[in-house]
């Protein structure tokens, strides 16, 4: 009879384990597509810019519904979708995943720290002394998890799967990160009653999960509440997509469709890696190339994230990974050569639409430094593409001549 409870819990946690790769492979798939559509909207958007029909793209960007423009209703509406399936994803990954023990978070979380900490340091070293610019400084530490993995999803099988976990969990750390910064640094013209009215939909949020509550609809009609109160409060109006993702409960993992948490995110996936941010890219990666030079591409806000995205992320993935691994803190990612594992750190390099997303914030009321944004982090991340796939090719040769 006393062995009976142990194997249920056996059977229990063997069921969770299988959900979890399950989930996970379909995670893979769903961003590894959605990262090679949103090449395809960067593109469709600086083929346009560059076209007959700029001026028509721009003005479209420009018109006004419901007191907000198209582009802000993209930049702090669709967006705050995608911040809830990126807290969603924290949150999994946290209780479940990749990151639910010190241990497995050490590797990603060590890199992810050099991988915001070094870009940022050489965006500072390039922008020195310019007070116009240096607000700058976050734009090139976030690595785009769906364009990283559409990339690394080229080599198809000849990429360990452990690399891809490595990569996913280091983007979505990555992503917090970044969502941390947004929140200390990028914030304006508070609003104090409109603070307060957040603070009172967040401690709905806690109660119905305190409550049990296992239905989404309450929560995301708070969810929405919340949102637009932070919309009014000066706190950048995505935020509540994280805030809300956070209270809505895990349930049952072994069972997807009674866990909120799982069934969200897998409903939102196709949407948000299809939809929302191949929009997003569309309407963000739009920049003319007219009058821009080469001289130009050494101008400090380019030439900043250029090198923070191509050089600051690997210096900073790689070495600190390098780093706890030497120190027995952590271990090479199972399968993966030392090769292999800077390949990905140039991959994440990669810093398309966090990076153009921090970029509008950093500079509401200068376009042409949000334009050269946009050229250096297209410039940094395209140069950081190609190299990551030419290492990892080249490390796959030399492992089939072994």
């Amino acid at each position: 009879m006393s062995a009976e409870p142990s194997r249920l819990n056996k059977t229990d946690k063997n069921r969770e384990s299988a959900s979890a790769r399950a989930f996970l492979s379909r995670f893979f798939a769903a961003e590894s597509a959605g990262g090679l559509v949103l090449m395809g909207a960067a593109l469709a958007a600086l083929v346009v810019a560059n076209s007959p029909l700029s001026a028509d793209y721009f003005s479209l960007l420009k018109i006004h519904f419901l007191g907000l423009s198209v582009e802000h209703w993209i930049n702090d509406g669709l967006m705050a979708v995608f911040f809830l399936l990126v807290g969603l994803e924290i949150k999994r990954e946290m209780l479940m995943g990749q990151l639910s023990s010190w241990g497995q978070r050490s590797l990603p979380g060590f890199a992810a720290l050099g991988g915001m900490l070094f870009p940022a340091l050489i965006y500072l070293m390039v922008n020195w002394g310019s007070a116009e610019t240096m607000s700058g400084w976050a734009i090139p530490a976030a690595t785009d998890i769906a364009f990283a993995l559409g990339v690394l999803s080229l080599l198809g099988k000849r990429a360990p799967l452990s690399l891809k976990v490595f990569l996913s969990a280091l983007a979505i750390l990555d992503d917090l990160g970044a969502v941390l910064i947004i929140a200390l640094f990028y914030t304006s013209d508070l609003s104090i009653t409109m603070l307060l009215a957040s603070l009172g939909a967040t401690v709905l949020l806690v109660a119905l999960n305190r409550c049990g509550v296992r239905r989404l609809f309450p929560y995301l009609l708070v969810g929405a509440l919340l949102w637009f109160f932070m919309l009014k409060s000066g706190i950048h109006a995505t935020l509540a997509g994280v805030i809300l993702a956070f209270f809505i409960p895990l349930g049952n993992p072994v069972e997807e469709r009674k866990s909120p948490l799982l069934y969200l995110e897998e409903k939102m996936h196709r949407w948000v890696a299809f939809a929302i941010v191949p929009i997003f890219g569309f309407a963000n990666a739009g920049v003319s190339l007219a009058g821009i030079t080469p001289h130009n591409l050494i101008d400090p806000v380019p030439l900043g994230v250029a090198l923070g995205l191509l050089l600051g992320k690997q210096l900073g993935v790689f070495g600190l990974a390098t780093l706890v691994i030497r120190c027995g803190l952590a271990r090479l990612p199972e399968g993966a050569s030392w090769i292999q594992l800077y390949g990905v750190a140039l991959l994440c390099g990669i810093g398309f639409t966090m990076s153009l997303f921090i970029g509008a914030l950093a500079f509401p009321g200068a376009p042409h430094l949000v334009d050269e944004v946009k050229v250096g982090v297209l410039l940094g991340s395209t140069l950081a593409a190609i190299l990551g796939i030419i290492v990892l090719m080249a490390a796959n040769a030399r492992k089939s001549r072994t």
